[in-house]
């Protein structure tokens, strides 16, 4: 993608945090692409469910229960 070495610089400038809760059979965005945010997010969140690109469809109550545990800390 074209902006992706912009977006990377960035991550590894700032260390902003990041969750990304992927599918590992996400055909469209696969999971090497929730990986690579580790490579410069020394603290990123990331986590592969057993699922494919509609994640949400089917680990609904997984990937909320990781949002709260993200957001947990800032919201109180």
């Amino acid at each position: 993608m074209e902006g992706y070495p912009q977006l990377h610089e960035y991550f590894r400038t700032s260390q902003v945090p990041l969750l990304a809760v992927w599918g590992d059979r996400d055909e469209i965005f696969g999971p090497d692409g929730a990986r690579a945010f580790s490579q410069h997010l020394l603290e990123a969140e990331v986590h592969l469910l057993p699922a494919g690109h509609f994640a949400l469809e089917t680990h609904l109550g997984a990937i909320s229960g990781y949002i709260h545990g993200f957001l947990g800390p800032v919201t109180g």
